[in-house]
């Protein structure tokens, strides 16, 4: 959403001042939600939250203050110590559990638990970041049908593109209890492969203590209904919370090693001449940790390389099943059938992918592993008749022009009113890992000879180009990283050769 500064108010306070980009300052609509928002985040108290100081959501830059907490977050601290015991693990639940009662109790919903939004403070676990995403949900983000929040924590409901309720955040807590535990409840992969886990497989449990595994199992549910809710889960995780800490249940979780207090940084006081709170955009501050959230954008501090902050959110692509073709292609068809002509309003249906076995000369070879059915998509305001496609080829040393030893192709055909926006969520969906280094950011090119524009970016160790137009929006990923120019020019390839008119139906 924008640049996080650690900073000291006039008074000395040590808060997180979250500043919102210029694109969505300019956004009348995430205005009025972001006011909403922190109105209703203000609400928020308990024991297990970062409390919000103040905001401004009329200022030239919106901003949102939170109070500071020193300490690793908790994936920070399995990466450090290891995974949590089971006495760790349900004193982690319950505190978890008790700061979304309190965030659910002020009407919000957090959609974005994950180990890296979790502070491990002295005095238990705090949450981060709720009261923020709805803002960011509801603004052209993820108007092109996007998914909010990060694959691998991502409720089924959440992945497909549905409304979510508090049962959403149920889920995460129980994704978030198996890293705890030191698995991964949905395993590896992309961002796409774990969103269709989310939907269509059952959830890894084996890292789990026995005696653990029937309550998370719940909060893993599938259905939503069938979760339970954060009040159950304090009777479940801790039965015994009227008695309070004892020698063998500390107050905060553990694991297998004691782990010291982090130090508290020493930030750059604001200077006694400092503009007001009103106007904290312009108030002096220094970056904890300096990075830019969005792809392309320029750091505001000199050498901090351009990137997402960890704390940023995943615009993902809607993909309650992102899928491998098993077969040539899944078709758009004429009136009467799935992409029909009837709604005019929407581009025709002339086009479709078709991921052959083999691309640019025979250069890539398709591997066979992890094949999936083709899934259609449901219908929406701006995408029709829609079928998720993705497939990943290597190179097969056979032609000399091939310039990549890896190709992972992820897109849809069907009817967009928005196909760039559609391009731009699934070049999201590809390259957004919480962590990401971004090394060159999105640039649009022409390839000499093509008249479509191909956005490109390099991101950690892929470079990503994607293209849309009316009926076909793809993403491709090519392994290792090359220019720009050069995986533009080999996505040109690639459409010509997977992007064919549609097939005539059968009588």
């Amino acid at each position: 959403m924008g640049t996080v500064y650690l900073a000291r108010s006039r008074g000395g306070r040590t808060v997180a001042v979250k500043v919102a980009r210029p694109e969505l300052a300019a956004d009348p609509h995430f205005r009025a939600r972001f006011r909403a928002e922190v109105d209703a985040a203000r609400k928020v108290g308990g024991f297990h939250t970062a409390q919000v100081v103040d905001a401004d959501p009329d200022a030239p830059a919106p901003w949102l203050a939170t109070a500071y907490i020193a300490g690793p977050t908790l994936s920070g601290l399995l990466a450090e110590r290891g995974p949590m015991d089971e006495a760790g693990l349900r004193l982690l639940g319950a505190a978890l559990a008790e700061a979304l009662e309190a965030i659910h109790h002020c009407g919000l919903i957090h959609r974005d638990l994950k180990p890296g939004n979790i502070i491990m403070a002295d005095d238990g676990p705090r949450v981060l970041d709720f009261g923020i995403a709805r803002a960011l949900e509801s603004t052209r983000l993820t108007h092109t049908g996007g998914a909010f929040g990060t694959p691998g924590f991502l409720a089924p409901e959440q992945a497909q593109g549905h409304e979510v309720d508090r049962a959403a955040d149920v889920f995460a807590l129980g994704a978030v209890l198996v890293a705890a535990a030191g698995g991964q409840v949905f395993g590896e992969g992309t961002p796409m492969m774990l969103m269709y886990r989310a939907v269509h497989e059952s959830a890894d449990l084996s890292a789990l203590p026995d005696g653990l595994r029937p309550v998370v199992a719940a909060c893993l549910s599938k259905d939503p209904a069938q979760r339970p809710t954060t009040k159950q889960l304090l009777d479940l995780l801790a039965p015994r919370t009227a008695e309070g800490p004892t020698a063998d249940t500390p107050a905060r979780p553990s694991t297998s090693a004691s782990v010291p207090s982090a130090p508290t940084p020493t930030p750059t006081a604001v200077s006694p001449g400092a503009p007001a709170v009103g106007s904290v955009a312009d108030a002096a501050t220094v970056d904890a940790v300096p990075h830019a959230l969005s792809r392309g954008a320029e750091s505001p501090h000199a050498g901090s390389p351009p990137g997402k902050m960890s704390t940023g959110r995943v615009a993902a692509v809607v993909a309650g099943a992102v899928l491998m073709l098993g077969g040539a292609g899944y078709g758009i068809y004429a009136s009467g059938r799935p992409g029909g002509e009837s709604d005019t309003s929407f581009p025709k249906a002339t086009h479709e992918i078709v991921l052959p076995e083999t691309l640019v000369d025979d250069g890539y070879g398709r591997e066979i592993e992890h094949r999936l059915p083709p899934d259609p998509q449901p219908d929406s305001s701006t995408v029709k008749g829609s079928a998720h496609y993705t497939a990943n080829y290597s190179s097969t040393g056979s032609a000399e022009a091939v310039g990549f030893s890896a190709v992972e192709v992820y897109g849809s055909s069907g009817r967009y009113k928005d196909p760039e926006g559609v391009r731009d969520g699934l070049i999201d969906a590809m390259t957004v890992t919480g962590s990401e280094n971004v090394s060159e950011p999105l640039k649009t090119i022409r390839v000499p000879g093509s008249e479509v524009e191909i956005r490109c970016t390099t991101v950690d160790y892929r470079t990503v180009c994607g293209w849309g137009d009316d009926n076909t929006t793809v993403a491709i990923a090519f392994m290792p990283t090359g220019s720009l120019e050069k995986a533009a020019a080999e996505t040109s390839k690639i459409r010509d050769e997977i992007r064919q008119p549609i097939a005539l139906e059968n009588p």
